[in-house]
């Protein structure tokens, strides 16, 4: 379970810096954007950690074909907003530093992407947050990717139980 909302946008970043939490260029353009408005009541989110390849995708596949197989296991895209709150929640995630070389862009080993709809359709507008952890400090970073990016079978993305 997450605790989600009851902040505004202001108190929420004032909250992660509180924590020491670093934020990406592309996170503060997730916090800027107008149609990122954080729920004034706070509640309770049940969410689910699963791999690409948990969802049945041993070759990895498209955010669309993701979402599509989550939902067909009772799981649903999550608020954008959570990511931030799970972010503060998770301040002692694990930090990969023994990971193999990437081989194609994707999510850093370790990370946890939440799965949350785009806020708009531009390609210039970061599509959601993940977390990681560097040299010691939590990050919520923002990132960008089109409808035809393959997630690789290790990525882990975080959905919202239906």
């Amino acid at each position: 379970m997450v605790r989600v909302g009851g902040l505004t946008k202001t108190a929420l970043l004032a909250r992660l810096r509180e924590q020491g939490v670093r934020l990406n260029a592309l996170a503060e353009d997730l916090f800027a954007h107008p149609a990122f408005r954080p729920e004034p009541e706070a509640r309770e989110v049940d969410v689910a950690f699963v791999t690409v390849a948990e969802l049945g995708f041993a070759d990895g596949a498209t955010y669309p074909q993701l979402v599509a197989r989550a939902v067909e296991s009772g799981l649903v895209e999550c608020p954008l907003e959570l990511g931030p709150y799970l972010r503060l929640q998770c301040l002692d995630q694990p930090e990969v530093v023994d990971a193999p070389p990437r081989t194609r862009p994707g999510s850093p080993p370790g990370s946890l992407t939440v799965a949350s709809a785009p806020l708009d359709d531009s390609v210039e507008t970061p599509k959601g947050f993940y977390l990681r952890r560097v040299d010691g400090e939590p990050w919520l970073r923002g990132y960008r990717a089109d409808s035809e990016h393959v997630w690789s079978p290790q990525d882990a993305l975080v959905f919202r139980v239906a």
